[in-house]
């Protein structure tokens, strides 16, 4: 299992990203949140809030989660980060396997 981490310029960008990734079945699940982020861009401190959007997938699909968020995203350079995940309890595995067919 991975988790693939991004963050999106609102809520309703992440809500949109995590629809296409669950309707597309390459991925489980997707959590989103309001987070305040402050970051350099183009040589100015930027401070403003996003939203964080955390995707359960499988190892398999992670190279289409990334052609999703990239090719969806509003930002030009999308942070899209894998996450392995060393320990899963068999039931949620199971049911995440069966989820993305």
């Amino acid at each position: 299992m991975v988790f693939v981490y991004t963050t999106c310029e609102t809520t309703a960008e992440a809500k949109k990203l995590g629809s296409l990734i669950i309707s597309r079945k390459v991925g489980a699940c997707v959590d989103f949140w309001p987070v305040e982020s402050i970051y350099m861009y183009e040589g100015v401190m930027k401070d403003h809030l996003q939203a964080i959007l955390l995707i359960t997938t499988l190892e398999s699909k992670l190279q289409e989660v990334e052609t999703i968020i990239s090719q969806n995203h509003t930002y030009s350079v999308p942070l899209v980060a894998g996450v392995d995940i060393r320990r899963l309890n068999h039931s949620y595995k199971e049911w995440m396997v069966e989820t993305m067919r």
